[in-house]
């Protein structure tokens, strides 16, 4: 159910499972440690990359303005008001406080996951729609 919700795309970095070499499961987006519940409000689709970074964080550095902010929620907040591509999809660009700490504490620029996305975007397969 949490994987057919994110549409089986990482609710981060937005890899696509089909294609990512890396394994996904279902991470607590508060994690339990801090207080999060197993509920589904609180359970997210991610990669192994993304989830590895997350780990128990729920707030990072905003690189533009080296204040704390709140890291994404998938369940709480619309990924296109703290995110965009850039003109031919390969990099995520942080719009906001929550959208840069992100980009940043998850690495979603990663070597591997620009180069996918550029070869998936030259086949018309990225960026996956939602």
């Amino acid at each position: 159910m949490v994987a057919e919700r994110a549409n089986v795309c990482c609710e981060y970095c937005r890899s696509q499972e089909q294609y990512s070499p890396d394994s996904f499961s279902v991470e607590h987006i508060k994690p339990i440690a801090k207080g999060g519940t197993h509920h589904l409000d609180n359970l997210a689709f991610s990669c192994q990359g993304c989830n590895n970074r997350k780990y128990i964080h729920i707030e990072a550095i905003d690189p533009a303005t080296q204040e704390t902010a709140p890291l994404y929620h998938p369940r709480q907040q619309n990924w296109f008001e703290h995110f965009a591509w850039n003109e031919d999809c390969s990099l995520i660009i942080g719009l906001t406080p929550t959208g840069r700490a992100t980009v940043e504490k998850l690495q979603l620029n990663r070597t591997g996951l620009v180069n996918l996305r550029c070869i998936l975007f030259e086949i018309n397969e990225h960026p996956p729609n939602f």
